[in-house]
């Protein structure tokens, strides 16, 4: 177990003028603050944050940071406030603490959504300051280490999150070798069987090919040597869980993999990595399609090195990673190198006069992407997706390089770019040619994005692409087109409301009854009403508080055949032409309904919650006892036979173009609930001669009404029809056709 004074050493090791009174001052207090409190493995509860500490000390971290270590824990798990640790440690020291704490009791409806706001709140913190991620993902490597002690369920749980965001939040700030270690035990926890059964064979590869390894290591730095360059070559083997991904993506066993043991060289410059890598191709033959260089192109998170793999040895393949120290220690420990190249030593990104390093901006403006206008499941979701990032790059047109996951999609490309070149773009080039918005784009493609300033991005792009980043910003698209067609639909019932109660409505007085509506401006409110959340009623008491609603009444009509009774603000009733027609449909009953494909003796019908016309794709599902019933190829009713594949037929229409018989189909109308309404609607309906089985109302808060219409067409095109002219009436806020029980 860590003692207090080895801390403390270890930090005055490459800190000699570290602040030992506030380390040891964090350290007492975090001792009197857990006091008797227990880990799971029945020791002190002090042992934990002692080993975070001694974690990050390995990455050479101020003694602020080792002191946020001692008290991560204090907030969240003592009496301690964050005012008490500003006042004795510092507002700095009190803020990464703060940053570390999850919230507690939250009043949230489910687990999922839980973690996704602690997340934010973590990822917002470590958008301020880097240590905070880097203190957590010590104390989750910790708590990994010591995860056999917790119960199984919650085991499972942490090891997924580990896993799912953890591990790659290591991996995106260039933390490798403890993205390592995290997979390793997540995965471990995960599927035991299949951790055993790789660590097995690989120890006994490890005997095998032992003496191997040994003579490429002396080989390479022999070649080296004589080439007088001065080379530190080491030899790897790969973990049980990069294999284990390895196999899955390849689809191959654990013997069939070539690359299970890699080399390392490590030299003093730049140019002596391009003059190793020179003489290793000279020497032995290239492997071709395996080389790659991100010395010259680095990865986002300031990755860099040159790989390539060789036919070595005892026609061995072998596989080179050419570096530099420093960029090994950037390799290993990612953002927190950065403190170790501070006296003297230009950072990795200097250069750019980018002191933290890419990798942390980098993930600084993903979090600041990912943070506008999202719920946190959304949040949590687009975080995952911008983790993963197995990546390729692709160029603009003036060079500058995007590093994008693989399987990104221009539109992708367009997103990293701008949200503005995102939300414009209309269509593509993929190096000088035209090529389709879907198109997954390779490693160092040019694209070049056709933009226009109408386009607004349409909603079915989010189930495109694949970067958080665009998601997001599509769905923020498309929440405000549809916030601007409730506020336009808004402001319509507003005015026929304000008409009615002999009012003139104007933008300024809403503006005026905005504190009584609790609404933040004109905008929102014109939407809420437009939605139906906000009654227009509510808003004519707001701006006019002395205002009463007066309707008129009128006796309820009862229905009758070729009528239909509704109470209006008039009290007036009004016909729908061919509502019950029952003439006409005992004529269709009678009638043959020719469909190909359905022959014989069996009756055939029409799915009874939507029907299917001609120009719809369909299918025939038999029923013993009752016959076939003609679905439409999309309704979801046909869900319910997808275990009974013997029942399905094949079907199509087989209609004369003359001929005049009409077809079911179901509408749902959502209009402004107001008189002239229904008359409007059934004059549309009529006008273009469909015939009206069945209607029912219900009213949607104030303001809309909703009908569902069963009419007889003619075909798809005639139903078409009748919608968009349906949707173009002022009083319509949609019309859309219902497959299904509505």
């Amino acid at each position: 177990m860590m003692r207090q004074y080895e801390l403390v050493e270890r930090v005055i090791q490459y800190k000699p003028d570290a602040d030992e009174a506030l380390l040891n001052k964090a350290y007492v207090y975090a001792m009197q603050k857990h006091g008797e409190q227990k880990r799971a493995d029945g020791k002190p509860y002090i042992t934990h944050p002692l080993e975070v500490a001694a974690i990050l000390t390995d990455l050479r971290l101020d003694e602020e940071t080792i002191a946020a270590a001692l008290l991560h824990d204090t907030i969240e798990d003592t009496d301690a406030t964050r005012k008490e640790i500003d006042g004795l440690f510092g507002e700095r020291i009190g803020f990464l603490v703060e940053g570390l704490t999850k919230l507690k009791r939250l009043d949230l409806v489910s687990k999922k959504a839980e973690q996704a706001e602690n997340l934010r709140r973590l990822l917002l913190a470590i958008s301020d300051d880097v240590r905070v991620l880097l203190v957590k993902l010590a104390d989750r490597l910790h708590n990994m280490r010591t995860l056999q002690h917790v119960p199984a369920d919650k085991r499972q749980r942490i090891a997924t999150e580990t896993m799912e965001i953890y591990a790659p939040l290591a991996g995106r700030i260039g933390m490798h070798s403890m993205r390592e270690e995290l997979e390793e035990l997540a995965f471990r926890q995960l599927n035991p069987e299949a951790y055993e059964m790789i660590t097995t064979k690989l120890a006994g590869l490890s005997e095998i090919h032992g003496k191997m390894v040994t003579q490429i290591s002396k080989a390479l730095h022999d070649k080296l040597s004589r080439e007088g360059i001065r080379a530190k070559v080491t030899s790897r083997r790969k973990r049980a869980f990069s294999i284990f991904r390895k196999m899955e993506s390849r689809s191959v066993s654990l013997e069939q993999l070539s690359d299970i043991f890699g080399f390392r060289i490590i030299v003093d410059t730049v140019e002596d990595c391009y003059r190793a890598l020179g003489i290793v191709h000279t020497t032995w033959k290239m492997v071709p399609s395996r080389f790659k260089d991100f010395v010259s192109t680095p990865r986002q998170n300031d990755y860099r090195s040159i790989h390539t793999t060789v036919i070595g040895p005892s026609r061995q393949r072998v596989e080179l990673q050419i570096r530099t120290q420093q960029m090994h220690d950037v390799a290993e420990y990612g953002v927190a190198a950065h403190t170790l190249y501070k006296d003297g030593v230009p950072s990795v990104d200097a250069a750019n006069g980018n002191a933290e390093g890419n990798a942390f901006t980098t993930l600084r403006k993903t979090i600041a992407q990912l943070a506008e206008g999202v719920n946190p499941e959304e949040f949590l979701e687009h975080t995952k997706l911008e983790l993963f990032l197995d990546q390729v790059f692709c160029f603009t047109p003036k060079g500058r390089i995007i590093a994008l996951p693989r399987g990104a999609t221009p539109i992708d490309f367009a997103y990293a770019v701008h949200t503005d070149v995102g939300n414009s773009c209309v269509g593509c080039k993929i190096n000088g040619q035209i090529m389709p918005l879907m198109t997954k784009l390779e490693n160092g493609d040019e694209v070049e994005i056709v933009r226009s300033k109408a386009q607004t991005p349409p909603a079915a792009w989010e189930s495109v692409v694949v970067t958080g980043k665009a998601r997001a910003a599509i769905r923020r698209a498309t929440r405000e087109a549809i916030r601007r067609q409730y506020a336009g639909l808004g402001t319509r019932i507003l005015e026929r409301a304000f008409s009615r109660a002999g009012k003139s409505y104007t933008p300024e007085l809403l503006a005026s009854a905005l504190p009584r509506l609790a609404r933040e401006n004109v905008d929102d409110a014109l939407a809420d009403v437009g939605r139906g959340e906000l009654p227009s009623v509510d808003v004519l008491r707001a701006a006019f508080p002395d205002y009463k609603e007066e309707r008129a009444t009128g006796a309820a009509a009862k229905p009758d055949d070729g009528w239909f009774g509704m109470k209006a603000a008039s009290g007036m009733l009004f016909r729908i032409p061919g509502l019950r027609n029952r003439a006409k449909r005992k004529e269709l009953e009678k009638a043959a309904i020719p469909i190909r494909g359905a022959g014989g003796d069996l009756p055939v019908r029409f799915s009874p919650n939507g029907g299917a016309v001609p120009g719809d794709r369909i299918v025939g599902i038999m029923t013993p006892g009752v016959g076939i019933t003609i679905y439409p190829i999309q309704s979801p009713e046909l869900s319910q036979f997808d275990d009974a594949p013997e029942r399905w037929l094949d079907v199509r229409w087989d209609i004369d173009e003359n001929n005049s018989e009409r077809f079911p189909a179901r509408i749902r109308v959502v209009a402004i609930n107001e008189p002239g309404t229904l008359a409007t609607i059934a004059e549309v309906i009529a006008g273009n001669e469909a015939n009206v089985q069945n209607l029912v109302m219900n009213r949607s808060g104030h303001d809309f009404m909703n009908m569902l219409f069963d009419l007889e067409v003619w075909d798809v095109n005639h139903l078409n029809r009748i919608m968009r002219q349906l949707a173009g009436k002022s009083v319509v806020n949609s019309a859309e056709r219902v497959l299904g029980n509505p």
